[in-house]
């Protein structure tokens, strides 16, 4: 087990460590965990709940993610590591070439052009049907029941969703779009805090998936709708992208980290970011967490991550440069000298030949799940299939338009993918799942708190509640305003282009399950930037 002193409470927060022994679900909406606490008393296991908890998500939660969407996964069970890549591709039909005869020079946000295959419903029942204990119809019913009967709005739920249909409604123009507002803006304006949302459409569809294990979202009924949707306004996803898509189980990626192994998802995922950054920082010693050295130092090194990660990171059957050599200690090394005691405008190196809601679960039985799903950009692409609840992602976006990019847009192809389940172990004994959603943010989230964890001691709850920073681009740095004011002055003076921000939204929210090997008892941390919850028995 990690060493931690659960008395030691060096931040402020909405709570403290959260322990358990039977099980354990930590997510960003109380509901939803509850929602997977209910399948683990029912016989279910860490997987089990974790697909309930993020069924229910789309729910109660989609604001940040949907039916529509892609998920990812890493499970430990039996001893063994797996991750599963449920991100859909490009349609079969889409290129460069195709959308430059429509006069499109750069992918859009919203509308069909950036809609990818969704992955998500497929994840559901991939590993329902590897791992599982329960059927899906039995797993699905706390999200079924919540769309059909309605639950009330929390608050940074209703803040989102208020801000989301407010810029949707300045940006949303088509027919095309009217289903989303029908949907999700109900008489024409968002629900508050404590209001009843509902969804008919969104209930129907989750009994489809849960009764046929998802084989009516890519090759019935639902797969029909959804081509009938994308025809009717010259999209390019068809019935045959969606029954051609199957989730791909991968042997996750890590680097050794001052005795732990950190995991993450190979590409096309953004995990390798997070790894690159810290492997840079693998042989360095931290006085503190709250010195303006330690700060220099991670932001520089994740700049530099990023700028390899936005070089070469693609699907990863498409990507020129192996993972293995991004990931050499050589590479890291060379990688390190670059940062001296000045902010330095990152550009990516030439290493040597040789990828939202997140929750975390475990059970008494030691299986454990580190899981997350998005829409991309909040509700996705502004696009919902009348009738049924699902709202299209739009990951296309980070498509490249320029055809010599590692990561250029190619029919059938897997774009660089912002999100990222992590995990952590030491040995062969697994710590536990955790993780930081929040678009370009998450890598740079997965980095602070592991080293939160692991350099400075912090409990669960700490790790998550320290104060944040985030590289937005060049040498722009944005701070949380719990950041000391020490800190923010020695940064700038090293050149940092500083902005602090009373705003916490942007920083990531996130979720941690540590498991101690002898004594099988749970220490769980639930984002306080969030309705963040842990349920647990």
């Amino acid at each position: 087990m990690i060493s931690f002193d659960s008395s030691y409470y060096p931040y402020p927060s909405q709570r403290m460590v959260t322990y358990g022994k039977n099980g354990m679900v930590a997510t960003s909406q109380p509901l939803a965990a509850q929602a997977g606490l209910d399948i683990l008393k029912k016989g279910g296991n860490a997987i089990d709940a974790a697909i309930a908890t993020a069924a229910c998500l789309t729910v109660v939660e989609p604001t940040s993610n949907g039916i529509g969407g892609d998920a990812f996964a890493i499970v430990w069970t039996k001893g063994e590591l797996h991750g599963l890549n449920s991100s859909g591709p490009a349609p079969a039909s889409i290129s460069i070439e195709k959308l430059k005869e429509r006069g499109i020079d750069e992918i859009p946000k919203f509308g069909f052009i950036p809609v990818t295959v969704p992955g998500a419903p497929g994840a559901w029942a991939e590993l329902s049907e590897r791992f599982g204990k329960l059927p899906l119809t039995e797993v699905l019913k706390p999200a079924i029941t919540y769309a059909r009967a309605g639950y009330p709005l929390s608050p940074t739920l209703a803040y989102f969703w208020e801000r989301g249909v407010t810029a949707y409604s300045n940006v949303l123009k088509g027919e095309e779009f009217q289903s989303w507002f029908d949907t999700f803006a109900p008489g024409g304006k968002a629900p508050k805090a404590g209001d009843i949302w509902r969804s008919e459409g969104h209930a129907t569809t989750l009994e489809a998936i849960a009764e046929t294990n998802a084989k009516s979202f890519y090759s019935g009924e639902l797969a029909e709708k959804i081509d009938a949707f994308s025809k009717k306004y010259n999209g390019f996803l068809t019935k045959e992208d969606l029954a051609a898509f199957k989730p791909e189980w991968v042997k996750p990626i890590n680097v050794h980290y001052k005795g732990y192994d950190v995991w993450e998802i190979p590409p096309n995922g953004q995990g390798l970011v997070a790894l690159m950054a810290l492997n840079m920082l693998k042989d360095d010693e931290f006085k503190s967490r709250d010195d303006a050295e330690t700060f220099h130092k991670q932001i520089e090194a994740m700049k530099l991550a990023f700028a390899d990660g936005e070089k070469y990171i693609t699907d990863e059957t498409h990507m020129g440069t192996a993972v293995t050599d991004l990931l050499s200690d050589a590479y890291g090394k060379e990688r390190r000298s670059l940062i001296g005691d000045t902010a330095l405008q990152p550009t990516p190196g030439e290493p040597p030949k040789g990828g939202t809601v997140y929750l975390a679960a475990a059970d008494g039985d030691g299986n454990m799940i580190s899981y997350i799903q998005s829409n991309y950009m909040g509700f996705g692409s502004g696009l919902v299939v009348p009738g049924t609840g699902i709202s299209l992602q739009n990951r296309g976006h980070n498509f490249s338009m320029n055809p010599e990019h590692e990561n250029s847009l190619q029919p059938g192809k897997r774009t660089y993918h912002t999100i990222i389940p992590g995990f952590l172990t030491k040995g062969s004994t697994p710590i536990g799942p955790f993780g930081v959603m929040g678009g370009f943010m998450q890598p740079q989230g997965h980095m602070q708190v592991v080293m939160n964890t692991i350099d400075f001691g912090l409990n669960p709850q700490a790790a998550l509640d320290a104060p944040r920073w985030q590289w937005m681009k060049d040498k722009q740095v944005l701070l949380e305003q719990s950041v000391p004011n020490h800190i923010a002055s020695a940064l700038s003076a090293k050149g940092h282009g500083i902005q602090v921000t009373h705003q916490s939204g942007s920083f990531g929210r996130g979720q941690i399950i540590w498991r101690d090997p002898v004594s099988g008892v749970l220490a769980g941390g639930t984002e306080s930037r969030t309705d963040g919850s842990i349920a647990v028995y």
